[in-house]
């Protein structure tokens, strides 16, 4: 029996763009196409769909006000909104998500990214449903049914692993500049953290830490890359001084998007570590970091540990615009930051944890 196609409603002005962009989605999903919003909600009326395409720039009503008027009704509020605009400012796209839209893709598209981020969304949007049934399925739980809970509890541990490894995916689909980046970073931290408890230090600040959650948050290090125009994020050379200045909203994006995340599920503790790490693993030692300028102890210190895995692999790692260090040059890089960009004791441990013949 074949499978029914989830529904995509596609809202544009312009006929040519309605045109290209079914011919894109057909093949994956039912495609609905509206020119204006007024047609939109029309054909909400009779139909639900998975995900909405939602052009900005309309006569009679934009973009804005239409998600506006989406997200006040109980029967539409819950549904996806990807903006799809010529627009590439960086406030207009924070306009976008704070006002519910998931993403913000310009135009003119590339037809395998645009369908590989519905996909992505779609995957998330079904993760983060099952979550929240299982969590209120949890809530109805007869206390003294324990092993029940005890079942429950575990599916609820794989669900949430789920929804941060399909987050972390999405950032790898994006930044594609740097695959293997999530991967090779969490082992870091992960050897970072053994060596820090071997050592007896910092003992306060990581005696509570889950280990296991710790190891799954730090993937979503660079969630809010998603929010950086394409432009910048897959630029081959040196970023201009404009452009670094909107990379570097990559942290505060991260860290309201998790946020954003936090407001749908009661079931939310499981994503602190992952507010921590977006927002801080740019931060340095001697408080010239962002986004806060946070300096020394004040920095948490899983920030400080990803700090010295991200630039450690950036190092060593092959990029358009540069050639890879040695582990050594690597190493002494960071040696040389020691006390300015990175956490003084978390360099020694780190120098001597860290095995060459293993990268």
């Amino acid at each position: 029996m074949e499978t029914k196609k989830k529904l995509i409603i596609l809202v544009d002005d312009n006929p040519a763009n309605l045109k290209i962009g079914k011919n894109v989605l057909a093949e994956n999903y039912s495609v609905a196409t509206a020119p204006s919003a007024e047609k939109l909600f029309s054909i909400l009326e009779d139909n639900t769909p998975s995900l909405i395409l939602l052009d900005i720039d309309m006569p009679e009503m934009n973009g804005y006000e239409a998600i506006k008027v989406l997200k006040a009704k109980n029967e539409t509020r819950n549904i996806p909104v990807i903006f799809l605009t010529g627009k590439s400012d960086s406030d207009d796209e924070l306009e976008g998500l704070s006002l519910g839209a998931i993403d913000y893709i310009t135009k003119p598209f590339s037809p395998p990214l645009l369908l590989k981020r519905i996909e992505v969304h779609l995957l998330v949007e079904t993760q983060k449903n099952k979550l929240e049934k299982m969590t209120k399925d949890l809530m109805d739980f007869n206390e003294n049914l324990q092993k029940m809970v005890w079942e429950k509890f575990q599916d609820i541990q794989d669900l949430q692993d789920a929804l941060l490894k399909t987050m972390a995916e999405m950032v790898e689909c994006r930044d594609d500049i740097t695959g293997g980046h999530i991967e090779r970073t969490t082992k870091v931290v992960k050897i970072l953290l053994e060596e820090i408890r071997k050592s007896n230090l910092y003992e306060d600040d990581i005696k509570d830490l889950n280990v296991e959650l710790v190891l799954h948050s730090c993937q979503l290090h660079d969630v809010g890359k998603v929010s950086i125009e394409d432009n910048i994020l897959k630029k081959s050379g040196k970023l201009t001084d404009e452009e670094f200045d909107k990379m570097k909203k990559h942290t505060t994006f991260g860290e309201q998007l998790i946020e954003k995340i936090e407001t749908m599920t009661k079931e939310s503790n499981f994503l602190k570590y992952a507010k921590i790490f977006a927002a801080s693993h740019h931060e340095k030692w001697d408080g010239t970091g962002y986004p806060r300028g946070l300096k020394g102890n004040e920095i948490p210190i899983l920030g400080r540990i990803m700090a010295i895995a991200d630039v450690y692999d950036a190092l060593i790692s092959v990029r358009p615009y540069k050639s890879a260090f040695s582990h050594d040059e690597a190493l002494q890089i960071i040696t040389e930051g020691s006390g300015t960009q990175f956490d003084p004791t978390l360099v020694e441990l780190f120098k001597k944890a860290i095995n060459p013949q293993k990268n």
